[in-house]
């Protein structure tokens, strides 16, 4: 019932911005990527809402402008968000069993469309348009 009380809630620009401000400055994790799709539920800043739009899930890395489809450990280009598949020099640790368990910072989620890479926000507004 809590999950779908937050899906429900409206996003305003002012939780956005700080969202952004955070992803900039942060590190992304599993934990973070779950806050993300709670935040942005019910729009088009979510997979599962834009990828009928040409909307893949992806990675900017800010530091550098490189941009990364969201992958599978094997390779294989993933329906959602997931850390195992992206580049070794972008994770900044990993558990012990390998997996991803945070990124470096300055590398934020988002989408790539026709080459170009829009984060959730921009994801949302190129849907409405």
């Amino acid at each position: 019932m809590y999950i779908e009380q937050i899906q429900e809630q409206p996003i305003s620009h002012d939780q956005q911005d700080r969202e952004r401000a955070r992803r900039m400055r942060g590190v992304l994790s599993e934990m973070s990527l779950r806050d993300e799709n709670l935040l942005y539920a019910n729009t088009e800043g979510v997979s599962q809402n834009n990828k009928s739009l040409g909307f893949r899930p992806g990675y900017l890395n800010s530091r550098n402008g490189e941009c990364a489809l969201s992958r599978f450990s094997d390779g294989r280009l993933a329906p959602v968000h997931v850390l195992d598949g992206l580049p070794d020099q972008w994770i900044r640790t990993r558990d012990s069993k390998g997996k991803v368990a945070e990124l470096e910072p300055g590398v934020i989620s988002g989408f790539i469309r026709d080459g170009r890479f829009y984060t959730r926000e921009e994801a949302m507004r190129a849907a409405a348009h």
